[in-house]
């Protein structure tokens, strides 16, 4: 029965974290796209850099905070709330909040194809990784093992946006993808045991490139 659970939940988190979910990802850059039109990304090794950082120093980390933490609380509909409010609190910027929210949106939608009283629990407009963390929680699934495949699906897609933007090819693009599995899998390691306490970024460059894009003329990204 147990190696049926792990199948069961490698099987949900493919679906939740999938590209083709629903969500509406492929829409987003988190400022990446302003990045790349102020020069700070420019190649496969600087969007490697930039991804790499965001993991475990930047935005993409705070989340992987969050998301351990509603994992924990899944069944404390107050304690959830308190965590969903922090993390608006922490979306730094009008675009910011507009995809964390909208995506928490999106996924909390598609997710009830998989009943659960955990819905029940969550605010209706509530940040991504609360909503992830919340449902992957209620489902018994590991955090370690669903922070590994959340941060490799934000890498996936800000591989994807990279390559849309002309600073990777695709096979350079899957180099990125493999070169950062190791330390998506420490950063995983180290979210699983996190508290809040553990909040906190220093990528200053990137929390400007997010509010920049704001104001950016032509864009493909929504952030």
């Amino acid at each position: 029965m147990t190696g049926d659970r792990e199948l069961q939940a490698v099987l949900r988190l493919t679906a939740w974290l999938s590209p083709a979910f629903p969500i509406g990802g492929f829409a987003y850059s988190s400022g990446l796209e302003r990045a790349v039109a102020d020069g700070l990304v420019t190649d496969a090794a600087s969007l490697a850099e930039w991804i790499g950082t965001l993991i475990g120093h930047g935005s993409t980390w705070n989340d992987a905070v969050l998301l351990a933490e509603s994992h924990r609380r899944q069944a404390e509909a107050a304690r959830l709330a308190e965590i969903a409010a922090l993390a608006e609190a922490l979306a730094g910027s009008r675009e910011r909040h507009q995809e964390t929210i909208l995506l928490g949106e999106a996924f909390l939608a598609a997710a009830r194809a998989w009943p659960d009283a955990v819905f029940q629990r969550l605010p209706g407009k509530t940040a991504y990784p609360i909503v992830v963390g919340a449902v992957a929680g209620a489902h018994g699934i590991r955090p370690e093992k669903v922070l590994a495949v959340f941060l490799h699906a934000y890498a996936s897609q800000a591989v994807s946006a990279g390559i849309r933007l002309g600073v990777a090819g695709q096979a350079s693009g899957v180099a990125v993808l493999a070169g950062l599995e190791e330390h998506i899998a420490k950063v995983a390691r180290r979210a699983a045991g996190s508290t809040l306490d553990d909040l906190g970024s220093a990528t200053v460059q990137a929390d400007i490139a997010i509010l920049r894009h704001e104001t950016q003329t032509t864009r493909l990204f929504r952030s």
